[in-house]
């Protein structure tokens, strides 16, 4: 078995500059130090209508159940202005003991930790009871339809069985050891559209102001309170996050009027629910305005929950040894992969601190990577 350690392969990905759907190479290259580890490795690579194609990897090493898979993306978000970084983001830099680069938190350095406590794993135990495998995207960061959620329905096709899942996104809001995430509220994205009619601002009463409506609308849906939240899950919300009203001249009054708004709902709701429950709204005040409306939805995920048993227990006691805190079981924050891989298996959320995820000078702690790796490698130990 050849000798990794997580800092030099944090590095080595970093290099490839995979911003979304972009591959650079890495996968090819991630493939090829597994395949000396001893896993089987399958590039997959996906191209939906109107999109870029994204390689993915899915590789296993062992035959035998239960197969225990790590899931991640080597994906990153653009590095925007290079002048504002201390480093160029795609030459990794050791600074004052943190590994600074674009992905060193979110998350090539939660992947190295795994490669190497894997690794380390098999290079102590000849014979494994069972199988360990990784589901890796390159979609992640991007629209994620040729990404995680392709490789879930392929290993479904496959009849390949994924016994648990640990999912290795950055979760600890400022110490390692704080948080594991065992769910995640579900996300709809929606684009209202209000058709007026278009008229002479001095003659109103031959126009219908959309905006008038749109307001109306937004004011309404601001004001409806959900739930009070539950046991696992913070309460549902709704934010506005756009206003368009394309007018070029300030004396006509326009005939549409846009706004996009997201919720993100816990399980006391569905999509279905709560599209519903707008659509009424809607309805009721276009139809006393005397107007139209058409709507977009787009739902990147449902609200889930893996309840927690004896392998949540045993990750959290892992985690608790090695750093001390024991952390807090959570559902908080936005949505992740984990949204696709519980369709085929219960998982959970661990990884590095994500305080300097998608900013300027990336960066994670040498010491949390190291204690990562002895994380896993304890979880894996656990495990078999």
């Amino acid at each position: 078995m050849p000798t990794y350690n997580e800092i030099t392969l944090a590095k080595e990905l970093i290099k490839f500059p995979s911003i979304t759907p972009v591959d650079a190479g890495i996968m090819k290259f991630l493939a090829n130090k597994l395949t000396t580890i001893g896993f089987k490795c399958k590039i997959l690579e996906f191209k939906e209508k109107n999109s870029k194609p994204v390689k993915n990897l899915y590789a296993r090493l062992g035959k035998s159940q239960p197969n225990f898979m790590f899931a991640g993306h080597l994906d990153v978000v653009p590095p925007g202005n290079l002048n504002d970084w201390t480093v160029k983001p795609f030459n990794p830099t050791i600074k004052k003991n943190h590994l600074i680069g674009r992905g060193a938190n979110d998350m090539k350095g939660a992947i190295a930790s795994w490669v190497v406590a894997v690794n380390n794993f098999a290079s102590n135990n000849k014979k494994i009871k069972g199988s360990i495998s990784l589901l890796i995207t390159g979609d992640e960061e991007g629209i994620a339809i040729n990404g995680t959620k392709k490789v879930v329905d392929y290993l479904k096709k496959k009849k390949e069985k994924i016994n648990f899942c640990l999912v290795g996104e950055p979760t600890n809001p400022n110490k390692l050891g704080e948080m594991i995430k065992i769910g995640r509220r579900g996300s709809i994205n929606t684009e209202l559209t209000i058709i007026g009619t278009q008229g002479h601002v001095a003659y109103p009463h031959r126009a219908n102001n959309p905006s008038t409506i749109i307001i109306k609308i937004l004011d309404e849906i601001k004001k409806i309170k959900f739930d009070k939240g539950t046991r696992d899950f913070q309460p549902t919300n709704l934010e506005v996050t756009k206003i368009n009203i394309d007018n070029t001249a300030d004396n006509i009054i326009p005939d549409v009027a846009r706004a996009t708004f997201n919720i993100r709902f816990n399980d006391k709701h569905t999509s279905s629910s709560l599209k519903k429950k707008l659509n009424k709204i809607f309805k009721k005040i276009t139809k006393k305005n005397k107007s139209n409306f058409k709507t977009e939805y787009r739902v990147s995920g449902e609200a889930f929950l893996t309840k927690p048993n004896k392998t949540t227990y045993m990750i959290q006691n892992v985690i608790k040894k090695i750093t001390k805190i024991k952390p807090q079981l959570s559902t908080t924050g936005g949505t992740s992969d984990a949204r696709f891989i519980r369709k085929i298996a219960p998982c959970l959320e661990f990884g590095l601190v994500g305080k300097t995820m998608h900013k300027v000078d990336e960066a994670v702690s040498i010491s949390d990577l190291k204690k990562l790796t002895k994380i896993y490698s304890e979880i894996l130990k656990n495990y078999f």
